[in-house]
């Protein structure tokens, strides 16, 4: 402890505190996927408690340069998606890329702002009202200005090793951030405590406990397979964004998925999000004929992605279209709209401001409408599968509706915006995240990958390799019934009573006051 006091009088010294901020904000991304050191985000997260502990005074500009570097460089391939797939000159690119952490890091530098309005001993302050504003924050960041929820401490647990995952299915990644906090807030008390023996018994032992609670919820049942069995696959075609939407890319395109289709005798077959690049109305009929027919004719259901027009002919959604029993004489064809857009990539909602950089990029279908909310399940095989799109994966909320009535979980991707970085990854935990809270199989068919099959327990049954053309084929079951989570309506329940106890302890506080 000796050593560590010692230690800690020179890392207050601005010419070394600053440095130790940024460097515990840089190593975030190793405690994501594609890396999993879930382990490494309690303790990251503890020292940037102690730290701000040692500066009091800078506890709310800590919070936002930890923020903000921590949001860089976990979302770096902001960049890549504006200036080396859209074509944004850098002049415009690097300050659009740092723009979203800068605003994000408002949320960290919120909850310690409101942290240091709690007047309480240290082990209440820290080890009670941290975590509980942290997770506050961090859902408000979620679910504001149409919410961004990627990168939260909840993520990093996300991994079969790790016993904080256990949380998912009884109250979703708001109670597992929540659990990832406290630890990291306990070992603060742990660890650096003045006092008795008694006082780091109290921190050891509700760690141990969380994660003894973890572990068994881990290993519980909530869900139930309801004895379908089908074989899947997963088309990965692996198009270059830049060439995706090129006018002598549309025949190549269409080939290579109908050559892919024609191989797989799989149960179910599903094609990533906008595989087809025309507007599905613009097709010739004969193209999704063709699709369905051979399809049919290995026995296969088929589910693609593809833009079409709304039904009024005004706007255009991003869908996936079922063919399973599709013919040109049926009329409508059952699909899957999108319906959480991602702001300023799929609709613009500073049109006046942002048209002027829209005309700079090459990214085409940028103002799409939404499906609507509680749409219905694709029905493929024995299966009622519940489609989400790219961006949607990352909002469990919003899916529970529509997986109570299903069998199956399915997203559809295209992460060639991001080229070969972290995104696919770091989507593919939050997929993995969903099938832990909903308790079903959740497959993803991705242009360049992350291409899995994911277990209701979260565990990655199989993974294409990225960046590859390639079918990934494997064997899913149909689950029934519904975990906690989805019992409880999603994440309300644990925000109102976290909202509750910080009111009540801020009361408390003006009292003591």
């Amino acid at each position: 402890m000796k050593i560590l006091r010692k230690l800690e009088t020179y890392w207050q010294k601005p010419l070394l505190y600053w440095p130790l901020v940024i460097l515990i904000a840089a190593a975030t991304p190793l405690t994501f996927a594609p890396y999993y050191h879930f382990w490494l985000m309690p303790l990251l997260f503890g020292a940037l408690i102690r730290l701000i502990e040692l500066r009091p005074r800078v506890a709310v500009s800590t919070a936002y340069v930890f923020g903000f570097f921590a949001y860089v460089s976990q979302f770096y391939w902001i960049h890549t998606a504006l200036h080396d797939v859209s074509g944004l000159p850098n002049l415009y690119a690097v300050p659009m890329t740092l723009l979203l952490p800068a605003f994000l890091a408002l949320y960290p530098a919120l909850c310690f702002w409101l942290w240091k309005k709690f007047h309480f001993p240290r082990w209440i302050k820290v080890g009670i009202v941290l975590p509980i504003l942290w997770t506050l924050t961090e859902f408000a960041r979620e679910r504001l200005l149409t919410g961004f929820g990627w990168g939260a401490l909840g993520y990093s647990q996300i991994t079969k090793t790790s016993p904080l995952a256990g949380f998912a299915p009884v109250g979703g990644i708001h109670l597992v951030t929540f659990a990832t906090a406290c630890i990291g807030a306990w070992l603060v008390l742990l660890v650096d405590n003045a006092g008795r023996l008694k006082n780091r018994l109290m921190p050891l032992c509700c760690g141990v406990a969380l994660c003894t609670v973890g572990y068994i919820a881990q290993e519980a049942e909530f869900t139930r397979p309801d004895g379908s069995t089908n074989t899947v696959a997963l088309l990965q075609g692996n198009i270059e964004q830049n060439i995706k939407w090129k006018e002598d890319q549309v025949v190549p395109t269409i080939q290579k998925y109908y050559e892919q289709i024609s191989k797989t005798q799989a149960d179910i077959v599903i094609l990533p999000e906008t595989a087809i690049p025309v507007m599905r109305q613009n097709l010739p009929e004969d193209v999704l004929n063709e699709f369905a027919a051979q399809a049919q004719s290995n026995g296969s259901a088929l589910a693609l992605g593809i833009s079409q027009y709304t039904r009024d002919g005004n706007g255009y959604e991003n869908a996936v279209v079922n063919l399973t029993d599709y013919n040109n004489t049926t009329g409508e064809i059952p699909y899957y709209a999108k319906n959480h857009l991602v702001p300023f990539g799929e609709y613009k909602p500073l049109p006046a401001i942002t048209n002027v950089l829209y005309r700079l990029m090459d990214m085409p279908l940028a103002d799409f409408r939404k499906g609507g909310e509680g749409q219905a399940p694709l029905v493929m095989k024995e299966q009622r599968v519940a489609f989400n799109i790219c961006y949607e994966d990352g909002f469990g909320d919003e899916l529970i509706a529509t997986a109570r009535q299903s069998t199956l979980l399915a997203n559809v991707s295209n992460m060639a915006w991001y080229g070969d970085s972290n995104a696919m990854y770091q989507q593919l935990q939050q997929s993995q995240a969903r099938a832990m809270e909903l308790g079903r199989y959740m497959v993803r068919a991705t242009n360049t990958g992350a291409t899995a099959i994911i277990s209701p327990k979260g565990s990655i049954i199989s993974e294409a390799e990225a960046n590859t053309e390639t079918v990934l084929e494997g064997h899913i079951k149909g689950y029934t019934g519904e975990t906690p989570y989805m019992k409880m309506g999603g994440s309300w329940w644990l925000i109102g009573l976290l909202s509750a106890a910080a009111l009540l302890l801020f009361a408390l506080r003006n009292r003591q006051d």
